[in-house]
């Protein structure tokens, strides 16, 4: 076999990230400024950081970022109508809420409270049964960011074999559509698919997205085939991906490294549901 080609995100990324500069350029000069607004609730680490990413990202790229730090005791009823404030603002082209939110807020409540033409993180159901039946509504982040991945590295989608482990409402299951909508042929496999290693063994295109450290082998994988890794845990200190990289490694034609691979493509992809919005919504 011939080396793996490595999918490199972080490259990716920042090509798309200066496509959009330009972009956000072209729609200062028109008057508009494309703004995100960015609700964070509690003290979640993790969630913290990802935040400071996407400021910086916005940043870079231009556009202004509004930023809402309520507390942990903040009410499910403040939250909602502190959305209802960022909907009826005409200068906020964005709205995001970053998640996981703190016991006693109801998620789904919150998710379908944002005005589905604001909602860059592409969790509404509208925006969902937008793309289930092929109109124009915003991605989730990851997924999209993954068709951009393969793409821009010339990997063909159309008529190849794709199989997706996990069924999650942000990555499993817009995934499929996704790939479907590039005209690939779909398996979507989850905790209870019998013989998982033969479901996944047909796959051209492999995406990993279960949640279990090192969990793909070599014996899930089909010599020459694509993967892609959403998976990202800290194991001994070290990060790692849903896919035991160096067993895969020697037997794939390209896969993504974690991390450096799908992780910065999520943002990037967030920047360019923003930069959409702004110019649909002007």
């Amino acid at each position: 076999m011939m080396a793996a080609k490595l999918i490199d995100g972080k490259k990716i990324s920042n090509d798309i990230k200066e496509e959009l500069k330009g972009k956000v350029a072209e729609l200062k000069n028109k008057g508009i400024t494309p703004t995100l607004a960015v609700v964070l609730v509690g003290k979640d680490e993790a969630s913290k950081v990802y935040v400071s990413h996407k400021k910086k990202a916005c940043e870079y790229i231009g556009i202004h970022s509004l930023s809402y730090e309520m507390s942990e005791e903040t009410s499910e009823i403040e939250l909602l109508n502190l959305i209802n404030e960022l909907n009826n603002k005409k200068d906020v082209h964005g709205i995001l809420v970053q998640l996981p939110l703190p016991k006693g807020i109801d998620e789904q409540k919150v998710i379908k409270a944002i005005d589905p033409s604001k909602d860059v993180d592409g969790f509404h159901p509208e925006s969902v049964g937008a793309l289930s039946i092929g109109q124009v509504g915003f991605v989730s982040c990851t997924p999209y960011g993954i068709i951009e991945l393969l793409k821009r590295s010339n990997i063909d989608i159309e008529g190849k074999e794709c199989v997706v482990i996990g069924r999650s409402n942000i990555v499993g299951k817009p995934m499929g559509m996704l790939l479907l909508r590039e005209n690939g042929t779909v398996t979507i496999c989850h905790s209870r698919t019998k013989d998982l290693k033969e479901v996944t063994k047909r796959a051209d295109i492999l995406v990993a997205a279960i949640g279990k450290p090192k969990f793909v082998t070599k014996e899930f994988v089909k010599d020459g085939a694509v993967v892609i890794d959403v998976g990202i845990h800290r194991v001994d200190g070290k990060l790692c991906g849903d896919v035991d990289f160096d067993d895969v490694v020697e037997h794939v034609s390209a896969i993504t490294p974690v991390p450096g691979g799908v992780g910065p493509m999520t943002i990037a992809m967030l920047m360019s549901n923003c930069v959409q919005s702004a110019e649909r919504l002007g």
